[in-house]
């Protein structure tokens, strides 16, 4: 018989670093649902309708402990080094703990070193929270089992997330593909384009859709969070690979078009539209469908 795993009504969640963007998100799904959430931080950012426990997970005090002993669920959505150094003693043995960490192999390493966790899982949301989940990815990484563990993931998928299981190393070798060269990539385009140092009316008035897309990504990342790009580069263990495979990517492209052959630059477009597995085609029909919407543009090159 299928049972539907679901939390009971008097379960409590604890969300630790909840004022932060995904420790929001998650916030505000579960209270959708009715869940209890406490938000634990460090700084008092509470108003009124949704009060603030400040307090420092890597030293709890005894108000802090409190509230963790009696918690179902406890999440982390804090920096990696934070969640190193949680100090979960209080955590009841069958609460259920979740990490949302960019990087899991760390985490993952401390799982295996201590007997005090129960049921542990990791999340990714692989967007901004800003956009909401529903439709969107969410990596999944299961530190240890339990079934709370599977309610959790359940109610992901409820909330219209799409979850991805992964083990930590191919999360992070995943993650450093797809948001650490995908951030240096745009990063470095505009640290070109500075260089270039030619007038921002001037580039915007003749900007083809894929310029004009770069410059939309460019200004999303530049206007976000530093430390969270910072963490996406400097805490996950394969991000340097990607970015060395960038650097050689752009030299080949140089040699490519320096050595004045056209074939040679010919196999170079069609070992990269290699990557797209076979999708090239509905690919090539998303980004006619984004650069649709981007309007003040002139040519399709």
């Amino acid at each position: 018989m299928n049972t539907v795993r679901q939390w009971k009504s008097d379960d409590s969640v604890v969300v630790v670093g909840g004022s932060g963007a995904v420790g929001r998100l998650i916030v505000d799904l579960l209270r959708g649902d009715g869940i209890p959430v406490m938000v634990v931080d460090v700084h008092d950012s509470s108003d009124a309708a949704a009060p603030v426990t400040v307090g420092n997970i890597t030293a709890p005090d005894d108000r802090l402990a409190s509230v963790l002993a009696r918690a179902a669920t406890v999440i982390l959505a804090v920096p990696e080094s934070v969640a190193l150094a949680a100090d979960l003693s209080a955590v009841q043995p069958e609460a259920l703990v979740v990490e949302t960490l960019s990087v899991k192999s760390g985490f993952a390493r401390h799982v295996d070193a201590t007997d005090r966790l129960g049921p542990t899982v990791g999340i990714n949301p692989m967007f901004a929270p800003s956009l909401g989940m529903a439709g969107r990815p969410v990596a999944a990484v299961v530190h240890r089992e339990g079934a709370s563990v599977d309610a959790f993931l359940d109610r992901i998928s409820r909330w219209g997330g799409r979850v991805v299981l992964l083990d930590a190393a191919r999360h992070d070798r995943l993650a450093a593909a797809t948001q650490a060269l995908t951030h240096a990539s745009v990063l470095a385009f505009g640290l070109a384009l500075a260089e270039l140092d030619l007038p921002f009316g001037d580039i915007a008035a003749v900007a083809p859709p894929p310029h004009a897309t770069m410059l939309a990504v460019l200004a999303r990342i530049t206007g976000g969070e530093p430390e969270v790009y910072w963490d996406v580069q400097a805490g996950n263990p394969h991000a340097a690979e990607a970015r060395a495979a960038l650097r050689r990517a752009t030299q080949t492209l140089n040699e490519a078009v320096d050595s004045g052959s056209e074939d040679r630059f010919a196999r170079l477009l069609t070992e990269a539209e290699s990557t797209l597995g076979g999708s090239g085609d509905r690919y090539r029909a998303v980004c006619a469908e984004m650069f649709g919407i981007v309007r003040g543009s002139s040519g399709n090159r």
